[in-house]
């Protein structure tokens, strides 16, 4: 008698396969949702950090404030604001390389910048209030403020910097979100260096102490380059 063979054709579960992707592409966006979270923290963090810490810029801002107050100082937090975020935008799409090309490029910027700053403090510390008789100090306007980004070599360090570690792909939308964070964070910050210098403006009314207070401002001008080269 023949042996009668038996097949069993089992069915593949095709809904449970399909539910299991699912599941674990849902697991891998919301790691990535909360990955693109964090890192847009830390940026958000770093930004904020290197924009309120004192450099040329936040010195310059409350040298300003104190000599002509907050409402004549917008321009130049304007131009700290947005010139700031044009160069964070050029220096991502590929300004780098071209200082990585051309070395000598970037040693002239450097003495440029050295020269301009010390050309700076110089004006400050021969400034005199605008409430005093004989007042020589100017604000600066939006368009000088914002071409003082490029010979800031603070404003070049942290352009290099956050380019560099949190656009490592270059690619635009990243240059974007950098360029918009620093535009956001940069307004509490340049507010506040101002505003902290037409406080100081309460207690230096008289000419002696703005011309001391003009001459501390021009000191640190020049602490601060010596610390960022």
């Amino acid at each position: 008698m023949d042996k009668q063979r038996h097949i069993i054709y089992v069915q593949p579960d095709y809904h449970t396969k399909t539910t299991k992707k699912l599941a674990i592409s849902g697991y891998e966006q919301q790691t990535d949702r909360l990955m693109d979270y964090q890192h847009l923290a830390a940026l958000v963090t770093f930004a904020f950090v290197s924009t309120i810490t004192p450099g040329p810029n936040n010195i310059m801002l409350m040298t300003s404030g104190a000599n002509v107050g907050f409402l004549r100082t917008i321009p130049h937090m304007l131009g700290i604001i947005f010139g700031f975020s044009f160069m964070v935008i050029l220096v991502g799409i590929g300004l780098v390389g071209i200082f990585q090309r051309y070395p000598l490029l970037q040693q002239a910027l450097q003495v440029i910048s050295v020269c301009y700053l010390l050309y700076l403090a110089f004006v400050i510390a021969r400034s005199q209030p605008s409430h005093s008789q004989g007042s020589d100090y100017r604000p600066m306007s939006f368009f000088s403020a914002a071409s003082f980004q490029w010979v800031n070599p603070k404003g070049w360090t942290m352009a290099l910097t956050t380019v560099s570690v949190y656009n490592s792909t270059s690619d635009w939308y990243g240059i974007a979100i950098i360029s918009a964070v620093f535009a956001v964070v940069n307004i509490p910050s340049v507010s506040i260096w101002t505003f902290a210098g037409k406080q100081l403006q309460q207690l230096i009314q008289q000419p002696t102490k703005i011309k001391w207070f003009n001459y501390a401002m021009a000191g640190l001008l020049l602490a601060s380059l010596i610390q960022a080269l």
